[in-house]
């Protein structure tokens, strides 16, 4: 061993050596030192050995609560200061922190219990008794489900609490029945942060989710509660639940983009009727329901479906769907009524939006006394390209005068009525202006004079290929 390594290991020796004769004094003055410096493990490994070489010290203890405390260790804290009070139940210093502890965990009873003894401290004695007594009030209203009498007598005890899981959970569970679902999650996330293990608060602030319509959350919490206990019957029922729900749901969403009303009906329905008080699912899926009985050309079911949405609660949602499906009726004067509702109750943030459904569906009234370019292609005036292109492909080629020789007149008109139809409705800048009530053609009376047969010819009879065309069916 060289002279260095030799001198190290001697230094090392002795600083052991020292550490190990400190004493419970010296102990405390570094545990202090370093509780004031915001070393607090160091603290709490200084009062560690000071407890082991005096643990009948009742200040050894009190030390250590008090860097618990400081570290939110709630629950070691109140076993040291217990300890302490324990061993100097003289001490009304240590008598007034531990009931102060209990009150700010919501752990009223038993700190009334610790207080009754002291004097001079009549005002915390009274917040205390309070505190208890909201607290029983509680449980008592919570046993016979009086919802709000309980919340109101939480939020009284609360006043005096400063973490107190057990009592926010009470409080979500009043709030989640008076559905206050926003203020019952805002406890629980509480809860959990205080108490990552607590599956009941998993559950619960996963049904407040379910209930705003927010499914996807909702069965992130219920998966984190079987996480912790994967046969919980109540996160595991809820689970099975909404998967069912959503199931459904996209089975709907997924025979609609395919133009499957039908299917996207029924499967709707099957996702409502798993729990008809569902509203925040309910009445969105209805509007749906409305939008897929117009698609059908069942205006009279739609409208009938919008009223319903209506009839639970009046929403500009549900009043602008019930104006798209009174345009599918051509019932263009109660449309107008509908949107004008709308506009009325809109807030103002979404006034102008609401205007321009309005403007759109005025708009429309006054073309339904003129030549109508949806109505004469069957279409919807919210149609896609798409279907636009697929009604002008089966109209024309049922009305094309070659076909109707025996009724040529009739045909001609409507030939040509369902060709200036589509060129209108086919064109973004055309359609927009239509939409708007804006002259489309200079210097005309209103509508296309080319020739029914070109447009016919150059949309159905060149595949496509050459010359830039903009349109091409494929048969």
């Amino acid at each position: 061993m060289s002279v260095k390594m030799l001198f190290v290991y001697i230094f090392y020796f002795f600083a052991s050596v020292s550490a190990q004769e400190m004493t419970a004094g010296k102990l405390r003055s570094k545990g202090e030192e370093s509780f004031i410096s915001g070393k607090y493990d160091d603290a709490i490994n200084f009062y560690q050995k000071a407890i082991k070489i005096e643990p009948e010290n009742a200040m050894n203890h009190y030390k250590m609560f008090r860097v618990r405390q400081r570290t939110r260790k709630y629950a070691d804290a109140l076993r040291d200061i217990s300890r302490a009070l324990e061993l100097r139940p003289d001490s009304m210093d240590y008598r007034l922190q531990k009931a102060k502890l209990l009150k700010s965990l919501g752990q009223c009873e038993e700190a009334l219990l610790v207080v009754k003894p002291l004097e001079g401290h009549e005002n915390f004695v009274e917040q205390v008794k309070d505190c208890a007594t909201s607290i029983a009030s509680a449980q008592k209203m919570l046993f016979e489900e009086k919802w709000r009498e309980a919340s109101h007598l939480l939020d009284r005890a609360m006043k005096h609490v400063e973490q107190a899981s057990d009592l926010s959970f009470q409080r979500a569970k009043a709030l989640y029945h008076l559905n206050d679902y926003y203020g019952a999650i805002g406890d629980l996330g509480r809860v959990i942060k205080a108490h990552s293990n607590h599956i009941e608060a998993y559950e619960l602030r996963g049904q407040s989710y379910f209930r705003l319509g927010d499914h996807d959350t909702a069965i992130n919490h219920f998966r984190e509660g079987l996480k912790l206990d994967p046969e919980h019957k109540g996160c595991k029922a809820c689970h099975k639940f909404v998967k069912g729900i959503e199931k459904k749901k996209k089975r709907g969403d997924a025979s609609f983009e395919e133009g499957e009303y039908q299917q996207a009906i029924d499967h709707w329905w099957m996702a409502i009727n798993y729990d008809t008080t569902h509203l925040a699912f309910f009445r969105p899926t209805l509007l749906r329901i409305v939008k897929a009985h117009t698609k059908l050309g069942q205006h009279e079911k739609a409208i009938e479906e919008a009223n319903k949405h209506i009839d639970n609660l009046e929403s500009v949602e549900g009043l602008q769907a019930l104006g798209a499906a009174q345009q599918g009726a051509e019932k263009f004067q109660e449309a107008v009524n509908s949107y004008r509702r709308a506009v009325e109750i809109s807030p103002d943030g979404e006034k102008r939006e609401a205007q321009q459904k309005l403007q759109q569906a005025e708009v429309a009234l006054k073309q339904s006394k003129e030549k109508n370019y949806y109505k004469i292609l069957g279409v919807a005036r919210d149609a896609s390209q798409k279907e636009i292109k697929k009604a002008y492909r089966s109209l024309a080629l049922k009305w094309h005068p070659d076909k109707n020789t025996d009724n040529i007149e009739e045909a001609e008109k409507k030939f040509q009525d369902i060709g200036e139809a589509y060129e209108i409705l086919s064109d973004k800048e055309s359609r927009g202006k239509y939409d708007r009530g804006e002259e489309i053609y200079e210097n005309q009376g209103g509508g296309s004079q080319r020739n029914a047969h070109q447009f016919f010819n150059r949309h159905f009879q060149q595949g496509g290929g050459g010359g830039g065309q903009r349109f091409h069916f494929k048969f």
